[in-house]
């Protein structure tokens, strides 16, 4: 938001003013136009005072008050110090963790909870049949609001299993205009058959979490597509969106599933290069710059990708670490700034390949 003023004084013209029917001489010397010009769309202001008394227009056609000098440069300075105000309130804000060229984007992990909690989106949970598994599979699920069908994507937990800040990255899709579907992959694995939130600590978490083998996962995340696109609001396209662990298994997903749309990875390994030859969605990898383990397996996916003649876009983030888009804090501001250009990246992606 920019704010400029031009102060200029110069004589009236020697004429008469009319107020409220009424002859009225101008007996001021100067009067002081000030011209206040915003980026707003919303403000367009042109402010037009003068000494002395009494009021009326000059010869620019402007109206013009008449009272003393002091007055003058006083409500001057209040008309500009309004002006700003205004200007602040109509002029959509370029900070917080949306930067000032980008839509918002999910939460860190410490405001994940509360995202969800105020969010004016509809949210349900649904258990999920599973071909083969006794339990089925707890689901969060985020509407968008939108008036046409809605295209699928399955967010794919952290190794933390289904977090407080997983469910605001599917609330943020929902916000995007889709209907995000992040399944508890830990369903019926937790203490009395529940899922992530019954388990004792983190650390148990990430150990089920690592247990769960490649044709498992597959089988929900099958279960999961056919459930989103069967719903009543929903088109019949669908993506996989993962973070950490969840991001290796979108990317494998895409070498099991031949009818998925497209994938994202957030800072996931990628999958060996024998079974590239498979995938047929476009792939879109996001990457921290300071993740040399993760990073190992990127470079000889992409030349492989390339080879066969397959979508693979990647990006390496400068000094972000793995995580990022969780740990938006840290890093020194290497995360945040990551962030900001990985979330657009990833809208963009699903609308190319799904709308």
């Amino acid at each position: 938001m920019r704010l400029a003023a031009s102060v200029a004084e110069r004589k009236p013209p020697a004429s008469t003013w009319h107020r409220e029917g009424k002859r009225l001489r101008a007996s001021a010397r100067y009067e002081t136009v000030i011209t206040r010009r915003s980026t707003s769309p919303f403000l367009s202001v042109r402010c037009t005072m003068a000494s002395g008394s009494g009021c009326g227009r000059n010869e620019t056609g402007n109206r013009v008050i008449y009272g003393t000098k002091r007055k003058e440069t006083a409500m001057a300075r209040k008309i500009a110090i309004v002006l700003f105000c205004l200007a602040a309130l109509t002029t959509p804000s370029s900070g917080g963790p949306s930067g000032p060229d980008a839509g918002p984007i999910p939460p860190g992990e410490a405001g994940a909870k509360e995202a969800v909690e105020r969010s004016p989106r509809h949210h349900e949970w649904a258990d999920i049949v599973v071909p083969g598994k006794e339990t089925k599979v707890a689901a969060f699920i985020a509407y968008p609001e939108r008036k046409d069908k809605a295209p699928v994507v399955i967010v794919i937990q952290e190794i933390y299993g289904l977090t407080d800040w997983v469910r605001a990255v599917a609330d943020r899709l929902a916000a995007e205009g889709f209907i995000a579907i992040a399944p508890d992959l830990l369903s019926g694995k937790g203490q009395g058959g529940g899922g992530t939130d019954k388990f004792g600590s983190r650390d148990d978490v990430v150990k089920a979490v690592r247990g769960l083998s490649s044709p498992e996962v597959v089988a929900v995340l099958d279960a999961v597509s056919r459930y989103g696109r069967g719903l009543p609001a929903a088109k019949d396209k669908f993506a996989t969106v993962g973070f950490c662990w969840g991001g290796g298994q979108s990317f494998h997903y895409a070498t099991a599933q031949p009818d998925l749309d497209a994938a994202v990875v957030y800072y996931g390994t990628s999958p060996d290069l024998e079974a590239l030859g498979t995938i047929r969605a476009p792939v879109l990898g996001l990457y921290g710059e300071d993740d040399a383990r993760v990073n190992a397996t990127v470079g000889p996916a992409a030349a492989r990708m390339k080879e066969l003649g397959k979508t693979f876009i990647a990006h390496t983030y400068p000094g972000a670490g793995h995580g990022f888009l969780r740990a938006q804090d840290g890093r020194d501001g290497a995360n945040l700034a990551a962030s900001r250009k990985a979330w657009p990246a990833t809208i963009e992606h699903l609308k190319t390949y799904l709308e």
